[in-house]
């Protein structure tokens, strides 16, 4: 019977083997994603400490599930791993790139100089910037974490799902993006 099912034996064999290794490979990459996306948090929430104090503005798109390649495509690309020295360098007020979003995407800073919708919801506090309607707009049309940096205050804020969220300390902020960065939809496009 061996020898005349070899081959379909040695199919068989070749797909049990085959999945163990694409099942080691898929926790292996899972293992990684989440090492990146663990550096970006913390390499965004340490820029972004950095930059509250100083009152430099910045406005950061953390894409999640919905692309963002035509807001890409509008920027400066730059493709580069997320450094917090490389963010506060683009948001440096006399550098060429400070105006507009800077997009992170795959777990990397896709492009800088980005230019987001605002909101056009009536209800929005008067006080707030073009940066705040910028970060309220792209949460109305995708599901990217958006943070900001007032210029002025120095404030923390971050919109998500409609919802701008201000005031927010910099462990608080580390604990929305670990929230919603590490637990949230990277990890269940994987599984």
């Amino acid at each position: 019977l061996v020898v005349i099912f070899q081959s379909e034996i040695r199919d068989a064999l070749e797909r049990i083997g085959a999945g163990s290794i694409n099942s080691i490979s898929n926790l292996a990459g899972r293992h990684k994603k989440k090492e990146i996306y663990y550096s970006v948090v913390e390499n965004v929430c340490s820029a972004v400490k950095g930059m509250a104090l100083e009152c430099t503005g910045a406005l950061i798109v953390i894409e999640r599930t919905t692309r963002l390649s035509d807001v890409i495509d509008g920027g400066i690309k730059i493709n580069a791993e997320v450094n917090a020295s490389l963010l506060r360098n683009l948001f440096f007020n006399r550098a060429p790139l400070h105006d507009g979003a800077v997009i992170i995407s795959e777990g990397r800073i896709a492009a800088a100089s980005c230019y987001l919708p605002l909101t056009r919801r009536n209800d929005v506090d008067s006080d707030l910037g073009t940066r705040h309607r910028a970060a309220l707009g792209m949460s109305e049309s995708s599901d990217a974490i958006i943070i900001v940096v007032s210029e002025e205050t120095g404030t923390i804020s971050v919109a998500h799902d409609c919802v701008l969220q201000r005031n927010l300390t910099p462990d608080e902020l580390k604990s929305f993006m670990l929230e919603n960065i590490l637990k949230g939809s990277h990890n269940s496009k994987e599984d």
